[in-house]
């Protein structure tokens, strides 16, 4: 008997408190619309463990974990300002030098390896680099840059693995060098602080990208060395109508530059009012395409 009660009782309060509700704001509440069950960001890490944990397996928990952290930097050194101070300010705060360290291993291994051929000049690493990171599981952050005694900034903030393309370069002392797609400006400062580059091109397409490599050169470089240094915006394309021949060493790695260079490849139709090309990178990716008729330019 006390169920029914207690059943009718909540049925009157819930009928005086909708009374009080002012009849503009009285409203049927629909679920499936204004509460979906899953999020856009739930639905796609759903999407991404089921792919990639089939990929990659028992790694996949671990990568997981890396994407979804915040992203660590590492600070490069500035050679132009007390290279020295700075490199013994970053090691205070438990940073490593990662590329001394990669270098001085691979010595070691060569050296140890007698049947190790003398390695070509060519292959050794592009010179004078030094780049600070907080080992594995150290999630503490570099403080902004300072304007140092030389009046430029002590170090740069930058993805430590934006490094890899410049040192692979293995620059020469003398070498002229042409960045294609130089903004925001990390890599062709970096290629700088190497001294090797009698004559760099630092170019990019977007005007305005072009802006932020300006204001990254006159933070970090003195005047005297920006002078080595030619900012265009030119298409890439066309680089070898140009100046065909003329550089030593050209870096061109950037992978929104490269699909960049694709998509202008390979142009819609003129006559094609919409078209939209949505190319998947793994064969079990059928995701929604359209497509027009296109011209192969090159």
């Amino acid at each position: 008997m006390a169920a029914p009660v207690l059943r009718c009782v909540r049925q009157l309060v819930r009928r005086v408190d909708f009374a009080t509700i002012p009849r503009r704001h009285r409203h049927k509440k629909k679920w499936a619309a204004t509460e979906p069950k899953f999020t856009a960001s739930q639905l796609a890490l759903q999407n991404f463990d089921m792919t990639y944990s089939v990929q990659f397996g028992d790694l996949w928990p671990s990568i997981r974990v890396s994407l979804l952290s915040e992203q660590k930097y590492g600070a490069l050194v500035n050679n132009f300002a007390a290279r020295d101070h700075v490199s013994a300010s970053l090691e205070q705060l438990n940073a490593r030098d990662f590329v001394t360290e990669a270098i001085t291993s691979w010595e070691l291994e060569s050296e140890g390896d007698q049947s190790a051929s003398a390695t070509p000049a060519s292959w050794a690493c592009s010179p004078n680099l030094r780049c600070f990171t907080f080992a594995r599981g150290d999630v503490s952050r570099f403080s902004p840059a300072r304007l140092g005694s030389q009046g430029v900034l002590d170090y740069y903030l930058m993805d430590a693995a934006s490094l890899l393309p410049v040192l692979a370069l293995g620059l020469q002392p003398g070498d002229t060098v042409l960045d294609l797609c130089a903004a925001p400006g990390g890599k062709t400062l970096a290629l700088l602080q190497t001294g090797c580059c009698r004559h760099l091109a630092a170019n990019d397409l977007s005007t305005s990208r072009t802006g932020r490599l300006q204001n990254i050169l006159h933070s970090y470089v003195p005047q005297g060395v920006r002078d080595v240094v030619r900012v265009t915006s030119w298409d890439g394309r066309k680089w070898g109508e140009l100046e065909g021949d003329t550089y030593d060493r050209v870096q061109v790695e950037d992978l929104t530059h490269f699909r960049k260079c694709f998509m202008e490849t390979f142009y819609f139709f003129p006559s094609c009012q919409v078209g939209e090309l949505v190319i998947p990178n793994l064969m079990a990716n059928f995701g929604p395409m359209y497509f027009c008729k296109m011209r192969r330019l090159t």
